[in-house]
């Protein structure tokens, strides 16, 4: 889904994209096709061995040289990945650096787009500050669509800035929508659109092939297309 609407926005000219992967189980740069050498998690597991710090350079430069490291610079956008869960210790200086690391980070860019867990641990922790446009993406299931629900939960408890919330339904076949209707209803989210289930996208699955190389053809680009232009990209 990430994928798909980063090629649909670099298609329509909307370059200068930067692209985070957020979620622990990190697989977007396979979408995309990039090699990730290293993770922002792995940077920062360093700054708990004060070893690792050169004599002379203190530590928040050190942070924010080790995140600089992270990002991977592609010929049509760049990608962080935030990578595994943190092991044990406090996070709390890193995780502040790297608040202000992505603020003044994503100023340079246009566009940020950001693909997280159903946790939402970054929005919690206030890495991500602000949010314009939340999708909350839910298979074509009852328990999608009630985790979908818990999504919006979250987000309201947390008092996260997000200008605009709704949900997308993935892997729809016929009649879906309308089996899944009552519980849509009670998630409180506006239903934006559905990405229907995609031949075409299993296969490039099955073989590794990247997702950001699906024909404009594909079933699964002509509805996300369709989404991208409700959201007014």
């Amino acid at each position: 889904m990430t994928a798909l609407l980063l090629k649909l926005l670099l298609a329509g000219k909307n370059t200068d994209i930067l692209a985070v992967d957020a979620d622990p189980n990190a697989n977007l740069h396979e979408a995309l096709g990039l090699a990730v050498m290293t993770t922002i998690s792995d940077l920062l597991e360093d700054t708990k061995n004060p070893k690792a710090i050169p004599p002379g350079m203190t530590k928040d430069i050190f942070v924010q040289y080790k995140l600089q490291q992270a990002l991977i610079e592609g010929k049509d956008l760049d990608l962080l990945v935030m990578g595994n869960p943190q092991g044990p210790g406090c996070y709390c200086y890193p995780n502040d650096l790297l608040r202000h690391y992505l603020i003044k980070l994503t100023t340079g860019y246009r566009l940020v787009v950001i693909d997280t867990e159903a946790g939402l641990e970054h929005l919690s922790r206030r890495i991500v500050p602000q949010v314009d446009d939340l999708l909350v993406i839910s298979d074509a299931s009852v328990r999608g669509v009630r985790s979908a629900r818990r999504v919006r939960e979250i987000v309201l408890a947390m008092n996260t800035p997000v200008e605009r919330m709704g949900l997308v339904v993935t892997k729809t076949t016929t009649g879906s929508l309308a089996d899944l209707a009552g519980e849509i209803a009670q998630t409180g989210l506006p239903l934006l659109g559905e990405v229907p289930y995609d031949p075409l996208l299993v296969e490039y699955d099955l073989k590794g092939r990247a997702l950001f190389d699906l024909p404009a053809t594909a079933v699964a680009v002509a509805a996300v297309r369709s989404l991208a232009g409700k959201l007014g990209f």
